[in-house]
């Protein structure tokens, strides 16, 4: 189940970890992932493009945004944080400027658009698992063999560790940069389809915390925030701790007598906000520890 939940953070948190590998910071990813997912929505139910046709623009979006993030950063010499806290701010406007601030009905878009919200039952557990759920489990195989196993992977973890050293050993270090927002860019849209099959229609509204609990999900599971360390497993570790504190907290209650006390809301994001301080602070030490 708790997988179940953290379908869309975790697999924004697959594009993030290659991010943050590099030593860069992506504050756009949840602006990306929905405005992708309102642009395949709207093509579909307004325009009547086809299902297989809006999907790509989608990709085509995130993948788009993801670039021009890279671009900035690559050619103007920008931080990574200025740069995506600006983008943040324009597609968030974009979102709201195309969709008008309404929800697109899921039953008026081509049935591939919902398609992975498709609930499957899984042997010896009694609940229906959406196919969105093992196909980010997917793409964290995927991305784990990527990392591990490729001269790309390897080229990533050497720019987050010492982009001066890479470029002297051959390494394209613009180059690397550029394709790893690209692609993380490219996973954002993947993800905000995988958010229209869970929400049954493209919200403009939805993601809103999907900044703070990938970047969360990524740190806690081991990342370091300064690069060149760290494993896409970790990740998804680290996505399972953010949906099990969330989830924890919103069933958690106190019985005192004839009273019930449960946790207001804001008390997840004070927790995970917690988290992340930790994990920062344990990566720091053990930065220290290392040298």
């Amino acid at each position: 189940l708790v997988v179940q939940q953290v379908m869309f953070v975790g697999t924004l948190a697959i594009g993030h970890t290659i991010i943050i590998l590099t030593a860069g910071i992506d504050l756009s990813v949840g602006a990306v992932a929905v405005f992708s997912s309102v642009i395949m929505g709207k093509l579909s139910a307004d325009f009547g493009v086809p299902g297989v046709g809006a999907l790509l623009i989608g990709f085509a979006f995130g993948t788009g945004a993801g670039l021009f993030n890279g671009l900035l950063i690559t050619r103007l010499r920008l931080p990574p944080f200025i740069v995506t806290l600006g983008t943040l701010s324009i597609f968030f406007s974009l979102n709201l400027f195309v969709s008008a601030s309404t929800t697109i009905d899921g039953r008026d878009m081509d049935p591939i658009m919902t398609w992975t919200g498709t609930r499957i039952d899984v042997p010896f557990i009694e609940t229906a698992v959406p196919l969105s759920s093992f196909l980010m489990l997917g793409m964290f195989a995927v991305m784990w063999y990527v990392l591990r196993f490729t001269a790309w992977g390897r080229h990533v973890y050497a720019t987050g560790d010492d982009p001066e050293a890479s470029r002297l050993t051959g390494i394209r270090v613009d180059r690397v940069l550029l394709t790893v927002y690209g692609v993380a860019g490219f996973i954002y849209a993947i993800g905000g389809w995988f958010l229209i099959g869970r929400l049954g229609g493209a919200s403009p509204q939805a993601g809103t915390a999907a900044n703070l609990d990938s970047i969360t999900a990524v740190v806690i599971g081991g990342t370091s925030l300064f690069g060149g360390r760290g494993t896409i497993v970790g990740t998804l570790i680290g996505a399972i701790i953010v949906g099990v504190a969330r989830n924890g907290l919103a069933i958690s209650q106190y019985n005192i007598g004839d009273l019930v006390i449960k946790f207001d809301p804001l008390w997840q994001d004070f927790t995970i906000g917690l988290l992340v301080i930790l994990a920062v602070t344990l990566d720091q030490w053990i930065r220290r520890v290392s040298v």
